[in-house]
């Protein structure tokens, strides 16, 4: 690998880590990143879910003040995602990339619009949609089955699952879900470690460059107005959510 990749691939983890941990979007700066050095497809999947489990240590370190007494739903959360992130893991191994294109665009479309409606969705929310019940224990396992298969939005998908579910600010959701999200990319990245192509070179990097972003973007979501932030964070889905079905649909 060479220099230039080196700094391409830690620039674009520290962008990675920001966007992450602002409106879930790690993957649209860091996957571009490992094809641009020279990785296939595969091997750039597999190597950035390995190296995504460091925004979440990032995150984990910044969010501290937003996690406060939020150990509860971590445990409860961060069991589903692990058990998700296993499944989505063998599906990429054994799966054409292909398997999930034409369901993306409509899932991360559809948490753009939950995550605008979250405030009345709250209010309306049934017993068994609360934060302890099955619904939302099982939207967060499927949602780890994705961030273990590719993950491409799949942040966004977690927190309209969180925000819906759970009563508090949206910041504290968001840096629930920020933490939450490396459970499934731990086990992810032990598969793929086993199985998958990794590149380890590439990997450390990248990590260095996601440990960074994930540390730095919780104090600028501290800063950001709840509206605003769930309006950014929508819109961005829904750019995302276009630029699938362009390409998955064509």
């Amino acid at each position: 690998m060479s220099a230039g990749d080196v700094l391409l691939l830690i620039g674009a983890g520290v962008l990675a880590g920001i966007t992450s941990t602002v409106a879930g979007l790690a993957s649209l700066v860091s996957y571009p990143a490992l094809l641009a050095t020279g990785l296939s497809p595969l091997a750039a999947n597999v190597t950035n879910t390995s190296a995504l489990l460091f925004v979440a240590v990032g995150a984990g370190v910044g969010s501290r003040p937003e996690l406060v007494g939020q150990g509860a739903r971590l445990r409860r959360y961060g069991v589903a995602m692990f058990l998700g992130g296993a499944a989505g893991a063998a599906l990429l191994l054994a799966l054409p990339a292909s398997a999930f294109e034409r369901v993306v665009p409509v899932l991360i479309a559809g948490s753009a619009v939950v995550l605008w409606l979250q405030p009345s969705i709250l209010a309306r929310r049934r017993a068994d949609a609360a934060e302890g019940g099955p619904v939302v224990f099982g939207l967060v396992l499927l949602t780890g089955v994705y961030l273990g298969y590719f993950g491409a939005g799949g942040g966004i998908a977690l927190l309209a699952a969180l925000a819906v579910a759970i009563p508090e600010p949206l910041v504290r959701v968001n840096a629930l879900k920020n933490v939450v999200s490396g459970f499934a990319n731990v086990v992810a990245a032990a598969t793929f470690a086993v199985f998958g192509p990794v590149r380890w070179l590439s990997v450390l990097p990248l990590a260095a460059g996601l440990l960074v972003g994930g540390a730095v973007g919780p104090s600028l979501v501290r800063r950001l107005p709840p509206g605003l932030l769930r309006a950014l964070v929508g819109l961005a889905a829904l750019g995302l959510a276009t630029s699938l079905a362009l390409d998955g649909y064509r």
